[in-house]
């Protein structure tokens, strides 16, 4: 050991010492993410309210954390959640597991599955950190109707997947309604 290795350490500690300080104001002055962020997921809507989930469990499939949990359910001409035979009846994500990957979106058949810019997860009480289908729910936009209720958009399940958003156009739902919500593609 040097007799000059002390001073060594202490020119880095000066040489920043006198450096402006960044400070960052948060929670007050919120962070702009980027657009293409993975925060807090979200279950998307069809322009008419039905679900898009059809409970198929790949996502929880493809989740490495193990943290995505699904069960699904039947639809019935009186309960019809979303436009295919089954729908996603119990959904849950736990966000003490979830590393906010994305393989999940990946797996997601339906486009069902998003993930929104929301990054303010944290909480002191684990259980707040389940989040269920009612706190995934994509809200419901004006011109949709709350589940369940029967198919707007066509006669089967093909008419939302392939053909919805033509469909909704000619329904007359605003062109920035037909997205997913939470994407930043317009009108696709």
């Amino acid at each position: 050991m040097g007799m000059l290795d002390p001073l060594k350490g202490f020119g880095v500690t000066l040489s920043t010492m006198f450096k402006k300080v960044a400070t960052e104001e948060y929670p007050e002055v919120k962070k702009v993410t980027a657009p293409r962020y993975h925060g807090r997921h979200q279950l998307n809507r069809h322009p008419d309210g039905l679900e898009k989930c059809v409970g198929c469990e790949l996502c929880a499939w493809a989740c490495p954390a193990d943290a995505i949990f699904v069960e699904g359910g039947d639809n019935t001409d009186e309960e019809r959640y979303s436009p295919g035979e089954r729908y996603g009846k119990d959904y849950q994500i736990n966000y003490l597991r979830c590393i906010g990957c994305g393989l999940c979106i990946e797996a997601c058949p339906t486009r069902s599955l998003t993930m929104t810019n929301e990054f303010e997860l944290a909480d002191d009480d684990r259980r707040r950190l389940i989040y269920t289908k009612e706190q995934l729910l994509a809200p419901l936009l004006p011109g949709m109707e709350a589940p369940p209720h029967p198919m707007r958009l066509g006669e089967n399940e093909q008419d939302y997947y392939v053909h919805g958003p033509e469909l909704a156009r000619r329904a007359g739902v605003p062109e920035g309604r037909i997205v997913e919500t939470g994407t930043e593609e317009a009108g696709r």
